[in-house]
């Protein structure tokens, strides 16, 4: 994003908040659906880049408005302006993402606290009532590749020493019953770049974009976790299943996460940019889960 980009949301914002003329802003984020500005490390402005973003970004703030009262976590509060430009603001969660690194870095009692506070908005938000996030916009998520699809496009690109586990994996997919807990609204997304970490005190401070949120198999939801470990994902799990007296499996959420891996690999194997990284995210799931399946 350029200045003179920037310069047109910081008009864009101040037309609207007159009263920020003087404050400092600077570009959080140019994603691919968002832009996003934070001024005055308070407050956060999300500017939707096409359509597809713009109804995201209606349907999230209907959801939060459900979400918030519900929940102990702390979540964003979007306030939207119609426009145009159609933007949100909320105040900013402070904080910095969660990477594999920094997790792995955190003492016992830090690991164990940021697994209880995940497990509790789990059993919060998947206790909101289905019909009534359906009204807000929830709907079901979107499809993974089929076993077909992905064992075309992702099994040439996983390196020789993994490529039986792929194929285990997909199998295992492939043989997978419907998921015995049924369907849920929920998160969906919970990785470490969508989590507000305050690393000086080592505690998680909140979570955002719920823009893929939607309704969907319960074991699904605790896949992305995995993404920062799978230390994290077992203290989640074990304290979701007292919270809830729900019996997790935790073999189908390894299968699940697998297949995750290869579908993002499948989707972006044409892909020099991303390719790599996406064999990266499977290589190290692949070197914990080689193991157990």
């Amino acid at each position: 994003m350029d200045n003179s980009s920037l310069d047109s949301l910081r008009q864009a914002i101040t037309r609207v908040y007159p009263d920020l003329v003087g404050a400092a802003f600077t570009l959080a984020t140019a994603g691919w659906h968002s832009v996003a500005v934070d001024v005055d490390d308070r407050l956060i402005f999300k500017f939707p880049r096409h359509d597809i973003a713009r109804a995201a970004l209606v349907k999230e703030a209907a959801l939060l408005a459900l979400i918030r009262p519900a929940v102990a976590m702390p979540v964003p509060d979007l306030t939207l302006h119609d426009g145009p430009p159609l933007f949100s603001v909320h105040g900013k969660l402070k904080g910095e993402h969660l990477p594999p690194d920094a997790y792995g870095a955190l003492p016992e009692a830090a690991r164990e606290r940021l697994g209880r506070k995940l497990a509790q908005f789990y059993a919060e938000i998947h206790a909101l009532d289905g019909q009534a996030m359906a009204a807000a916009g929830a709907g079901a998520l979107e499809p993974w590749l089929t076993p077909r699809e992905i064992r075309a496009k992702a099994l040439p690109a996983v390196p020789a020493e993994h490529r039986r586990l792929a194929e285990t994996t997909i199998a295992a997919f492939e043989a997978m019953a419907p998921d015995p807990c049924g369907s849920t609204y929920g998160f969906f997304d919970g990785h470490g770049w969508n989590m507000a970490f305050d690393h000086a005190r080592q505690e998680l401070n909140g979570i955002y974009d719920f823009a893929d949120s939607g309704i969907g198999p319960l074991h699904r939801e605790f896949i992305y976790s995995n993404l920062i470990s799978s230390d994290l994902t077992e203290r989640i799990v074990t304290h979701y299943e007292r919270l809830t007296g729900r019996s997790l499996d935790r073999r189908r959420i390894l299968v699940l996460s697998g297949m995750h891996r290869l579908t993002e690999l499948a989707e972006l194997a044409d892909d020099p940019e991303h390719a790599p990284e996406m064999v990266r995210f499977f290589n190290r799931w692949a070197e914990t889960a080689g193991a157990l399946l």
